[in-house]
């Protein structure tokens, strides 16, 4: 009896040992369908900015405080997932291979953008959009991973700094890609480091305070239609392929 309970002790100590070797999950459903409904404002948002392109609306994008505030939220709300996603990759011990992977799957993706939108728009084509910036974030950030409150406050001074210096000195694309730009580059889509690399570091701070409460404050977004989440999951491919969508079909129904 008493070797069979001391066997049985093992066991749990074992399975014990076991599960706390178990990394953290790399995929929390919230935060896929966080950022599955992030997706969902980016297409709607594409599809209005097409309605415009084709002529069929008289929205202003450039100037109206409505979609400028849009495409911030937006943007945001991409930046902070990914960096409450570093977190979660962290502590699930994702190799340095799998991130590399990652950065490059991305930076690929932003090549390719970038020869495609030179194709239709050579006058503004992309070169350096929200792909460029998080690839290159990625990469930056990733020191900082582990300390949340550094983060916090280099993020701070990121976005600050972003958003109250300017210098003519980087109304370039060889600097501008960096920000501090005194007047937006003509392109279809501009996201300097400075300040959009600081709001990938608030996400660092957010991952870490969430993480310290199980995620219990976004659990509610686990109810949500399970397509948010697949989205949310698949979020390159749908940003890839998005546009030639809306746009194929905006040019069927309304013309060229």
């Amino acid at each position: 009896m008493t070797r069979r309970r001391a066997r049985h002790s093992g066991t749990r100590s074992s399975a014990a040992a076991t599960a706390a070797a178990v990394p953290s999950r790399v995929r929390l459903p919230a935060i896929d369908a966080l950022r599955g409904l992030a997706i969902v404002a980016m297409v709607a948002y594409h599809f209005s900015f097409d309605l415009r392109h084709f002529g069929v609306t008289q929205w202003d994008f450039y100037r109206d405080p409505f979609w400028l505030n849009a495409r911030t939220l937006i943007l945001s709300s991409f930046l902070l997932l990914a960096g409450v996603s570093m977190v979660l990759a962290d502590r699930s011990k994702r190799s340095p291979a799998h991130f590399r992977r990652h950065v490059g799957s991305i930076g690929a993706c932003a090549v390719i953008v970038s020869a495609a939108s030179y194709a239709f728009f050579p006058a503004s084509w992309i070169w350096f959009g929200v792909l460029h910036a998080l690839a290159v974030s990625l990469v930056l950030v990733r020191p900082l991973v582990r300390r949340p409150v550094l983060a916090l406050i280099v993020g701070a001074g990121v976005i600050a700094a972003g958003n109250l210096y300017t210098n003519t000195l980087f109304d370039n694309r060889a600097l501008g890609w960096i920000g501090f730009m005194t007047t937006k580059p003509r392109t279809e889509d501009y996201v300097p480091l400075l300040p959009w690399t600081g709001v990938m570091l608030l996400g660092i701070a957010a991952g870490h305070a969430l993480a310290r409460k199980d995620f219990r404050p976004i659990a509610f977004a686990e109810a949500w239609p399970r397509w948010m989440a697949w989205l949310g999951r698949h979020g390159l491919a749908v940003y890839m392929v998005h546009q030639p969508v809306l746009l194929g079909l905006l040019f069927l129904v309304v013309g060229g």
